[in-house]
């Protein structure tokens, strides 16, 4: 599936609600919607400028909804889905967040911390809806740069 539209995006994200992701390294289970939210929360938080990582900690847990049942390809069919409309290094995050190569990659790591620290039940880290400008700001320059290839 390759999401077309932010809207398809936002949709996609609202369905993580109830969903639930297997056990992190550290913590336990968690709802896929808040974890999406807390993890580009927190890279919001530490690199505010960096639009793309966060959109990445946002979109990288949709794996789950899009091949249930198949934990391994959840993160590559989460990059397929989210490269047309959201770029190249989004996707490339994305799909490699799980993996443990790459260790002077700095993207990759914080996006790895953020993920295993977005755990936590309870937190507040806002609406969804609240991550709508950012996603059409991605989306837009990744519109603009596909146009000068």
């Amino acid at each position: 599936m390759e999401l077309r539209s932010v809207e398809e995006l936002m949709d996609l994200l609202y369905a993580c609600r109830g969903s639930w992701d297997a056990p992190g390294l550290l913590r336990g289970r968690v709802d896929l919607h808040q974890h999406a939210l807390q993890t580009a929360a927190l890279l919001r938080r530490r690199r505010p400028a960096d639009k793309e990582l966060q959109v990445a900690g946002l979109v990288h847990a949709i794996g789950p909804l899009l091949r249930p049942g198949d934990a391994a390809a959840h993160p590559a069919g989460a990059a397929d889905a989210v490269r047309g409309l959201l770029g190249e290094r989004v996707a490339r995050l994305v799909r490699e967040h799980h993996r443990s190569g790459r260790p002077a990659d700095d993207d990759l790591a914080r996006l790895r911390q953020a993920d295993e620290e977005a755990r936590a039940p309870g937190v507040d880290a806002g609406v969804l809806e609240d991550w709508r400008t950012v996603l059409d700001l991605v989306a837009a320059r990744n519109s603009r740069l596909g146009a000068v290839d």
